[in-house]
């Protein structure tokens, strides 16, 4: 299965990078600019922000899930954190739609509410991501699909059983266009925690569906390594700044740098794939040339001479005798003789 965001090409055979700044923007458009800019600049296909009010997302006695201490209420909840960066309204989305045209990205955002994804929509969004935490919300989930746009689906915390009512839901509205995320819903994943060997089971129980990964591992080691397991979406929290407050996930994105060598990183993997059979590749050529060895004389050997291991040895460049005939040769006499460094053919014996 593939298929098209705008010009964008989403398949098995292409690297496609997601910036997620999130609500990285701090509510500041600044900044927003800033981030659409440098997320186009290292690379990345699409930039992904959050759309939610924090009344329609959390109750106001939700605990939190993650610590940082860059918490205002250290001891609040999750609305009270939440609430600090849902400022955006319909105004800075048409903004930030417009600022990804200007820089020629793609603009996303993952919608938290019903009145989120129909303003998206409106607002001209080709695709949708759905958050790991609401792969059960099957309301939400529904009303998405039934946008016929493309659905990057994501899959922390959740079991196989999950993804696929999920799948099911997506797929009964007729939308077939599902790329399916592998994630650890952990900030920041440690390495073993990442969990890669379970994109092979996501692998095999959907074999025709585009594999991504959202990785919420630090650094940008993980996320190119999962090409090898068919990933071919990556996601990737990114700030323009790992030191600014408010967002508690600056700290733990990449940064434009390490943007820019994800995205570099991601697609050379892809390359260094290549087959699924051991052969000898067409750059390989003059190496089998002329790096393997060929049969010749080690001295002067006189016709009727018994070649041994003393009389005849095996040399670059691998053009005439191949070496692994050397046992078709020990033990048996020359019908001619034959000069120093010279090489033996099979026509050369009695």
């Amino acid at each position: 299965m593939k298929f098209k965001i705008n010009n964008l090409k989403v398949s098995k055979e292409k690297i496609l990078v997601i910036a997620e700044a999130g609500v990285n923007h701090n509510n500041r458009m600044d900044y927003a600019e800033l981030l659409i800019k440098e997320a186009k600049s290292a690379g990345a296909d699409i930039i992904k922000f959050q759309t939610y009010k924090a009344d329609k997302l959390v109750s106001k006695t939700a605990p939190r899930f993650w610590k940082w201490k860059g918490e205002i209420k250290k001891s609040g909840s999750q609305h009270d954190s939440y609430s600090r960066l849902d400022k955006f309204g319909y105004k800075e989305y048409k903004k930030l739609k417009s600022l990804c045209d200007k820089y020629k990205i793609e603009f996303m955002s993952t919608p938290f509410d019903l009145d989120s994804v129909d303003m998206l929509y409106e607002l001209g969004m080709r695709a949708y991501k759905i958050a790991s935490c609401d792969i059960t919300n099957f309301a939400l989930i529904e009303h998405i699909a039934k946008k016929n746009t493309p659905i990057f689906l994501s899959t922390g915390a959740s079991n196989l059983n999950e993804i696929v009512d999920a799948v099911k839901i997506i797929k009964k509205t007729g939308n077939n266009k599902i790329c399916i995320m592998h994630c650890t819903l952990c900030y920041p994943t440690k390495f073993e925690d990442a969990n890669l060997g379970a994109i092979y089971e996501i692998k095999k129980r959907f074999p025709n569906e585009i594999l991504g990964l959202s990785d919420h591992t630090l650094g940008t080691l993980a996320a190119p390594a999962s090409v090898l397991y068919g990933v071919t979406v990556i996601e990737k929290h990114f700030t323009i700044n790992k030191k600014l407050k408010k967002s508690a996930d600056h700290w733990l994105s990449v940064n434009p740098k390490e943007l820019k060598e994800l995205v570099e990183n991601s697609k050379n993997i892809l390359l260094s794939k290549g087959t699924k059979k051991k052969i000898k590749l067409k750059c390989e050529d003059n190496t089998y040339k002329f790096a393997r060895r060929s049969i010749f004389t080690a001295k002067k050997i006189d016709a009727g001479e018994i070649l041994t291991k003393h009389n005849i040895i095996c040399k670059r460049p691998g053009t005439y005798t191949s070496a692994n005939k050397i046992y078709k040769f020990l033990g048996k006499k020359l019908n001619k003789s034959i000069d120093i460094d010279k090489p033996i053919f099979l026509k050369d014996l009695k």
